[in-house]
């Protein structure tokens, strides 16, 4: 992609991995790019350092790459905002400083979950803290896309998602080069319950590689949990072909069997008998599945398909009630017998 195209201003709400890798993106297609970090440290490291040696070590940030703690300032000063704040704090976060928005602002969510107790997703977290007028200018970031590999050149492709076309067309457009492709989609449904679920299945596929399992089980969790992304997605008025695509097969693959995947890693020590809380207190990121387990659950109850997820319920009845592992596998394998296409 060698067209010209208009250099500006990004700010990155979240200096962890993801925040870390996109802003490194971000300033080789050639933008200015500001990230905002809550840890004194980080913004220290990032912008004396040009290191983030916290959340994303071995990396030389690029020149057009600073750091700030002020975050009204760095949304003040850009056109485009990308959010990659931990989706519990996004709204408290985005909610601080909505007044700061220009009305010609873009936000775009790289963040992925559903909110506990309100159980809601990103898009609607960010509807409920931002000013009707700006609804029309979010989008939604989501695919197969480990934090490392956008920062190392991998070849990337993702999806961006809004219901206003040309938002998602001008954030493709400021985003896309010759390493990170954006495909573009209005299906934001799809792509926020896509993005959120595979999270969930990825503890459960990583728990069966740490028991033992072999290739069996996790082809059978994978096009299975698929099918339940699927179900919860389209209740939700979702596209079923989006879950087909980068969001939701695709970053499925990805998280379920990547080595790279923090939830695929807790469930890989989850089946090798380490506690939870043995799990989470070892380590500085944030494993997104264990909370959106949880109220994924809770949500497929809310949609009327509680009877037709059996794999978010085994994983929510393991995470957060102690059930065992195997006893939950046997459960998923001796219920009821059925057609493959039939829903359950």
């Amino acid at each position: 992609m060698s067209e010209q195209r208009p250099k500006i201003k990004i700010g990155v709400i979240g200096g962890g991995a993801w925040g870390t890798a996109l802003a490194m993106h971000a300033a080789r297609v050639g933008h200015e790019v500001t990230i905002w970090a809550h840890e004194r440290d980080v913004v220290a490291d990032i912008r004396d350092n040009r290191r983030n040696s916290v959340f994303l070590p071995g990396f030389e940030l690029p020149a057009g790459v600073t750091a700030s703690e002020d975050l009204e300032a760095v949304v003040a000063g850009t056109t485009l905002v990308l959010s990659v704040a931990p989706t519990p704090h996004v709204g408290r976060v985005i909610g601080s400083v909505a007044r700061v928005f220009r009305d010609d602002h873009i936000l775009v969510s790289c963040s992925k979950g559903i909110e506990n107790d309100s159980l809601e997703t990103v898009d609607q977290i960010l509807e409920r803290a931002l000013p009707h007028k700006l609804h029309g200018n979010l989008a939604y970031l989501s695919g197969p896309s480990f934090a490392k590999e956008v920062a190392d050149q991998s070849p990337t492709a993702v999806t961006v998602a809004s219901h206003m076309p040309w938002v998602g067309r001008q954030v493709q457009q400021w985003l896309s080069n010759n390493r990170f492709r954006c495909y573009t989609t209005r299906d934001v449904a799809g792509v926020e319950l896509g993005g959120a679920l595979k999270n969930v299945m990825a503890i459960c596929v990583g728990a069966g590689d740490g028991l033992g399992f072999g290739y069996n089980v996790r082809a059978g969790l994978i096009t299975r949990g698929l099918a339940e992304i699927t179900r919860m997605a389209v209740r939700k008025g979702a596209d079923p072909l989006t879950l087909q695509g980068l969001a939701g097969m695709g970053d499925l693959v990805l998280t379920c069997t990547g080595e790279l995947s923090r939830n695929r890693t807790v469930g890989v020590r989850l089946g090798r008998g380490e506690t939870l809380e043995q799990i989470l207190s070892s380590t500085v990121t944030v494993a997104e599945g264990v909370l959106t387990s949880r109220s994924a659950w809770q949500l497929a109850d809310k949609l009327g398909v509680a009877d037709r997820v059996p794999i978010i319920e085994q994983a929510y009845r393991v995470l957060w009630e102690g059930k065992d592992l195997l006893v939950a596998m046997e459960d998923l394998m001796s219920r009821p017998l059925k057609d493959e296409l039939t829903l359950g």
